[in-house]
This record gives C-alpha cells, structure tokens and sequence, in this order.
C-alpha cells in the first residue's frame, strides 16, 4: 500500500526527497511544518508525561530537583516555541489558506521555505543546546535567574531568537497573500472566516515578535559582555524584562489560540450544514482580540510592585478581551441552534473546544480581578487556566483542524471510530489532568515546585492518571493518522460537504497549483440548506 495514488497531485507530481526539500509548493511546505511540529509535540509530551510522574508523591519519585526543574524547562520551551505557536498557522495556514482563497500558491513561495528551514534550523539548535546542558529557567527565561545560572542560556535563547524569525516572515507572507491573491469576486467578506483569523494572527506575528527578539538578544549580550539591562548588580532593572516579555508573551496567547477559533468557525458551520450566525462580528472579533492583546501584558505583574492605578487599568483592559472572545463563542453556539449537526470526529474536538475554552476563558476572568489574582498568583490555578486555553482550546482545534483537512491533504479518509475513540480519550484525559488543578491552585499549590505538603498528594496522583489517559488518546490519534496514510480508503472530493474553495473547487488531494481553472467568487461563502445554493465560488474562469 501507498499514499499516493495514480491521478496526478502535488503529492506524486515529483518524486524523491530531494523534490520535497527544495519544493516550493505551499501544500508540500505545510505538510513538512506539520510532521516537524508532531514529532517536537511528541517530545514536549514526554516531558510532561516524565513531570507528571514525578509529582505521583511528594518528594523524590525519581527525579532529583535540579532535574524535574530542568525537565519543566524543556517541556514549556519545546511546547511553546516549537509547537504551539508555529502550530496551526505554519501547517494548516500554509496549506490550506492559499487554497481557499483560490490562488495557486502563497505570495511569497521562496521566502515561505526558508521560514521552513529558519523554524528547523532553531528547533535544532534549541535541541542541541539540550545535550550541552538543560536549561532550568523555565519557558520565560526570567532575568536576573537567566543572566545567572551557569547552564546553557545563550544557546537556548539564541534558539528562540532565531526561532522568531520564521513567524515573522510567514507573517509577511500571509498578510501579502491575502490582499493580493484573492480570487477573483473574492472581497473582504466573502473570505472564509479561517482565513480572518489567520490573517489577524499575522499581523500580531508582524508586530509583536520583534520586541520578543530585541529582548533574548539583550539577555545574550548581558550575559555576554555584562553590560547591565536587567541585571539589579550590574544597575539594571528585572522588571524592564518582565514588560518586554510579556509585551509580546500576551499577543503570543493570541498567537495561539486565534487560529484555533478561526478552525472552529469552519468546523462548526460544516458540520452542522448551516451559515455560520453573525460572519462578520465573528471576522471583526478576531482583529478586535488582535489589537486588545497589546494592551493587557501588565495583568502578569499585579504582584510586581507596579502601582495600584495601573493594576487597575490592566484589570479593566483584560475584561475587555472577554467581549470579542464571548462574541465568537455566542455566534458559535447560535449556528448550532437548528443545525443538522454530524457528530463526526471533527466535530468532537470542536464541541470539545467549546466547553474546554470557555472553562479557560471564565478562569482568565477570575485571573484579572486584582485581588484574587493576588492569591492565585505562580499557583497550580494558573497552569490549570493556561493548559484550558492553549491545549483545551488550541491544541483541540487543531486535532480537529487536522481531522477535517486530512482527506484533502492526503486523499484518504480515516477510519471514523478510532477518530471518535480517541477524541473521547482525549477530552476525558485533559479533563482528569487539569480540573483538579484548579482546586490544588486555589488551595495553595504553588506551580513549578518539586515538593509538596502531604495533603495534595490525592490530587496530583488523580492528575498524573489523567496524563496517562491523555497520552493515550494522542497515542490512538497517531495511530489513526499513520494507518489512513497507508490503509485509507480514498477520499471524495468533499467528504464533509462543505462549501470553501478548498473543498468545491480542488482535488483530493489537490494538483500542484491547486485549481484546473480560476475560481469565480460569487456569493458569500457558508451557504447550505434552503439558503441560495449558489456554492461559495461556483463560478470559473473559462466555464
């Protein structure tokens, strides 16, 4: 069995490694960030699995401090860095966006390859810095602790330096992409809403990952030459960091979990065969939550001595982000109502999105009041809030992005009881992992400790099974993925009936450049049912 079929498509236009290294082909380039991005998952994930054993007692389990702080580091960097925030857009973007936008590639084909090789280059580097010495800083790499210890920080931040350079030039990419390459007919609201949200995911890329650069750079130069930036004992100021990191480390949030909303938009409306309810609040949501983002990184300091006037207008700013948030997740749960909705795989991880990131969200809430964020602080509360919106949210789009793109990207379909079967997995597992860790935070578990008091010990054994049972799920999840590879049954064209560019008007998979002819957009898209049926881009040039 193979992969590749006898009709032509970009999968078997050229053959060889050599074809898929130097490829230009923005669906050939997605699915390598999509592989890179699975196995560096893989990896974070064990990380995670070996933290969540060791917390099984108080104590050592079998991990000695230095090293559990070490395994923490790695676990956060690798996630973040390498997984979640190229995640969606870097794999799914790159080959999807093009597609429903109906041009032949992205605007930029060479520049998006080297992104690809900038995002490998760093992620290499950041693994070989691994071997040298683990870092132990945590994800954040907080000075003055990083200006500090002796491991290895230089080649770790170089790493997430370089690392940046790949967001912002998809970024580029993409925003060019959509002003200029949009089918013909295609204006701003006949864009499909995945699309709107990638395109506001890049422009926080474009303007925030500079200042994230800026910073790592003046870590290695003070680390370096001692010059004084943020160390106190070279006369430089610690706080200046935290407000350059989290300057960028709050849009990065949005960075994450926007393409996870722009996935549901298109998994709601399909799988429940009706037009997605308030499009353009829903495409206005996204660039609203874009520009709020920069303007709420102060609500990470409220325990850093900031004053109390601006403690309360980075409390105020934050309980603005709930409304576009809110927006979406109402319009979401609108189109829904009277929907002919399919419980397919897809479908799951989208109403697992649902109840998972409005859990994170309503915590996010709690997080801005000053008073409770004050006992909440550096506690289990938050990694239980964090893990809410950036697995529970974006990481569960983007299994069901992945689940409802594969027969296009692959020309085989999976086998639906297994997708199901793990999806539950997945859900009941996050669910056991996490939830518990809001009432070990609010009674006092600090985050990131190695010990704990006696009395928590019930709790974190009740978390460390629900990581076991997740690890399972993602395990089943893999295992669909590579048996539909080689023991699929081939797709349709449509499988989902759905109604984007990328599903009325491609193969699957699709050719090299995508279209045997110009798409013609002529009506908005997400029209199903006793609705015009004139699907979304019917038309063709030639026709």
């Amino acid at each position: 069995m193979t992969i590749y079929e006898n009709k032509p498509s970009y999968l078997n236009e050229q053959k060889g490694l050599t074809s898929w290294l130097f490829t230009l082909d923005h669906k050939r380039i997605g699915i390598m960030y999509l592989a890179s991005i699975f196995f560096f998952f893989i990896v974070g994930g064990i990380f995670a699995l070996l933290l969540r054993t060791e917390l099984l007692t108080p104590g050592k389990t079998f991990l000695e401090a230095k090293s559990y702080n070490q395994f923490f580091t790695l676990h956060g960097t690798i996630m973040v860095f390498l997984v979640i925030i190229p995640g969606i857009p870097a794999s799914l973007g790159n080959f999807v966006l093009p597609l429903q936008l109906g041009a032949k590639d992205v605007a930029f084909p060479r520049l998006n390859l080297m992104s690809y090789y900038i995002y490998v280059f760093g992620s290499l580097l950041a693994v070989f810095s691994i071997f040298l010495g683990a870092i132990d800083t945590g994800w954040t790499f907080y000075a003055p602790y990083s200006l500090q210890t002796q491991e290895k920080v230089v080649m770790m931040v170089t790493a997430a330096f370089i690392l940046g350079f790949s967001s912002i030039f998809t970024g580029i990419n993409f925003i060019s992409t959509i002003h200029k390459l949009r089918a013909p007919g295609m204006n701003w609201f006949k864009m499909p809403l995945f699309v709107w949200g990638i395109y506001a995911t890049s422009i926080i890329q474009v303007m925030a990952t500079p200042v994230l650069g800026i910073t790592l750079a003046l870590i290695v130069v003070e680390r370096l030459i001692k010059i004084g930036i943020f160390d106190p004992t070279l006369g430089g100021d610690p706080i200046l960091f935290q407000h350059f990191f989290w300057f960028y480390s709050h849009p990065a949030v949005y960075i994450m979990i926007l393409p996870g909303m722009a996935i549901i938009s298109e998994l709601i409306t399909t799988f429940s065969q009706k037009k997605i309810f308030g499009y353009r609040l829903i495409a206005f949501s996204s660039i609203a939550i874009a520009i709020i983002s920069f303007l709420v990184w102060g609500h990470h300091m409220f325990v850093s001595g900031q004053s109390a006037l601006i403690g309360m207008i980075f409390s105020a700013l934050t309980f603005l982000v709930a409304i576009p948030s809110g927006i979406k997740v109402f319009n979401w749960v609108a189109t829904l109502y009277k929907g002919s909705i399919s419980f397919a795989t897809p479908m799951l991880y989208a109403l697992s999105f649902l109840f998972l990131f409005t859990i994170g969200g309503l915590t996010g809430v709690f997080l801005a009041v000053l008073s409770v964020d004050v006992h909440l602080h550096d506690t289990y509360f938050v990694v239980a809030h964090f893990h809410y919106v950036m697995v529970g949210g974006t990481f569960m789009a983007f299994l069901g992005g992945v689940y409802y793109w594969w027969p296009k990207m692959f020309g085989k379909m999976y086998d639906e009881r297994i997708g199901q079967l793990g999806a539950w997995l997945v859900f009941l597992g996050f669910n056991l992992t996490f939830f518990v860790q809001f009432y070990l935070g609010s009674q006092g578990m600090p985050r990131r400790y190695y010990n704990y008091l006696q009395q928590f010990q019930t709790l974190h054994v009740i978390s460390t099974m629900g990581a076991y049972l997740l690890g399972l799920g993602f395990l089943v999840v893999l295992i669909n993925w590579i048996h539909a590879l080689f023991y699929g049954k081939v797709a349709p064209a449509n499988p989902f009936h759905a109604t984007t560019l990328e599903w009325t008007h491609a193969s699957s998979p699709p050719i090299a450049h995508n279209f045997v002819r110009q798409p013609i957009v002529t009506e908005e898209p997400y029209c199903y049912g006793d609705e015009p049926h004139h699907i979304h881009g019917l038309a063709h040039k030639g026709a």
